[in-house]
């Protein structure tokens, strides 16, 4: 059999770079990152609107609008931390 260096490293060369991580495997944590941000930028407008309408400076509609959607923000990233922890458990739970 006649095996040729130059053909094996071409062949290593090209498994090697299928193998390699994509450039775009950082998209999900970028993806979490604006989501906390978006949250937390939407929690403080709301805290906002609260301290104002505390002082007068809001109407009661505004209040009850920003209440709710704080509510709704929260209840979701509940859900999406409930959902991550249950996906962790069943890969704790897979046997290896």
């Amino acid at each position: 059999m006649d095996v040729k260096t130059s053909f094996v490293s071409q062949a290593y060369a090209n498994a090697r770079t299928a193998a390699a991580p994509s450039p775009k495997a950082g998209v999900a944590e970028q993806g979490f990152a604006k989501l906390a941000d978006n949250f937390m930028g939407a929690l403080q407008d709301h805290e906002a609107t609260a301290r104002a309408a505390m002082t007068g400076g809001a109407d009661p509609h505004a209040l009850v609008q920003a209440l709710a959607s704080s509510q709704l923000a929260v209840e979701t990233v509940a859900t999406v931390r409930d959902r991550v922890v249950e996906a962790y458990q069943e890969i704790l739970r897979m046997p290896v």
